[in-house]
């Protein structure tokens, strides 16, 4: 559950069209999607390996620092805090909130309160426990899918023909439409940071992976196959709102109305698996001495990293309240595959240790290896080549926003440094009241 809620958020109801307006033929549609299910796929594996290797909290801020070195490893968490994971909090509650209030016809003024209150609230569920957080995300998951299966029976089951195909696109437009499509299957690896919580997780983590991710590939795939049925690939691509403009088209306005429902309960899920699950990264960067040391502690009772969940829910509220969350998630979004590459790269250090060591590694192993891997990271530096290619200025913005990082890892690093001085020096003069 908490991988397909990791991956299905809102995109699904919003990239076919632009996927449908660069490739324009049915046949290419599905192969695009067929093509970034298979990278999908391929990331799960390598990331159920790495599960397996290191079920530790923190994922892939953990395989990042064994590889790679702890500023690399830092550098994530610090994106993640402060705008992929706070960014895309305050922007998924917003979403959450605009549907909400059409569905229930309040005035838009209520937006901000209304995604600021979901906030603290799934906030509040996941300060008392994994438990809780994860009932939630089981009932919201299942909502999700629920209504994705209502899109997908009423699309096939209608019996529409399909529009006219658009023109096709030029083979390039085969790659730009792949971008948006893995952005839209990206979310898989937000499980690995929950590792460490999780009931046996070098068997349940990989199991886990493949079969969420599975789950997802089909229902993306049936319901492009619903979007075909009833627009066709000229009216997929020229809507702006695909899954509300079929339910329209099949079951009129109620239709249109339990789509948005089907999506405020999407967006809800999605806001409650980053709430639950990222948290855990700032508690290993505090653990391993390069951020706020409180942000390492468990709560007594509830053994969750309270100090870190609290950060995250007020600083996301503030960027909801700033308005500024939007922009700041397209400054960094081509950085999320930066640290994608380079964590499933990670598996060529591990496996080169391996053959350093006697015995080497046991356990679930990524079929393929070294082509399974490559395939990934070659895709992950299309990815960024490609936003980067898109917007250079975006780019240049966030590359300074994670180089800010730099100086406070420095910063703690040398803090860190001094206590541990201080303290060997206080070790070295014996218990107080004795002689050297």
């Amino acid at each position: 559950m908490a991988v397909v809620g990791g991956i299905i958020g809102g995109g699904i109801f919003r990239t076919p069209a632009a996927v449908a307006e660069r490739v324009g033929s049915s046949t290419l549609i599905l192969a695009v999607w067929v093509a970034g299910g298979v990278v999908a796929v391929i990331g799960a594996l390598c990331f159920g390996e790495l599960g397996h290797r290191r079920p530790r909290a923190g994922g892939g801020y953990v395989y990042l620092r064994e590889a790679w070195g702890p500023l690399p490893a830092f550098l994530y968490g610090w994106a993640l805090l402060l705008v992929i994971a706070s960014g895309a909090i305050a922007a998924i509650a917003v979403t959450f909130a605009d549907y909400m209030l059409a569905l229930t016809g309040l005035s838009a003024r209520f937006t901000l309160p209304l995604a600021v209150a979901a906030i603290l609230f799934v906030s509040a569920v996941n300060y008392l426990g994994v438990r809780p957080g994860a009932v939630l995300q089981n009932i919201f998951t299942l909502l999700k899918l629920l209504a994705l299966a209502l899109l997908v029976v009423a699309g096939l089951a209608a019996g529409l023909p399909a529009d006219a195909s658009a023109p096709p696109g030029a083979p390039s437009a085969i790659g730009a439409a792949l971008v948006p499509v893995l952005f839209t299957y990206g979310g898989w690896q937000q499980t690995n940071f929950i590792a460490e919580e999780m009931v046996e997780p070098e068997r349940n983590l990989p199991r886990a992976l493949l079969l969420g991710v599975g789950i997802v590939v089909l229902v993306y795939l049936l319901a492009n196959l619903a979007y075909l049925r009833v627009l066709g690939p000229a009216g997929l691509a020229a809507s702006t709102a695909p899954a509300a403009d079929a339910m329209r088209v099949v079951m009129g306005p109620v239709g249109g109305k339990l789509i948005a429902a089907g999506i405020a309960v999407s967006t809800f899920g999605f806001l409650n698996l980053v709430v639950l699950v990222t948290p855990r990264v700032f508690q290993a960067m505090a653990a391993d001495g390069v951020f706020f040391p409180r942000l390492a502690r468990l709560h007594p009772v509830h053994r969750t990293p309270t100090a870190a969940i609290v950060l995250q829910a007020v600083w996301a509220t503030a960027l909801a309240l700033s308005g500024s969350f939007s922009q700041l998630v397209d400054y960094v979004a081509f950085a999320d595959w930066v640290f994608f590459g380079l964590t499933v790269a990670a598996l060529f250090v591990y496996r080169a240790r391996d053959r350093e060591t006697p015995g080497g590694a046991t356990g679930f192993r990524t079929p393929g290896y070294p082509w399974t891997p490559a395939l990934f990271v070659a895709a992950s530096i299309f990815v960024v080549a490609s936003s980067v290619a898109a917007n250079p200025r975006n780019a240049v913005v966030g590359t300074g926003l994670l180089l800010l990082g730099v100086p406070v890892y420095l910063y703690w690093r040398r803090r860190t440094a001094g206590w541990a001085a201080v303290r060997a020096s206080r070790s070295s003069r014996g218990p107080p009241g004795q002689g050297p």
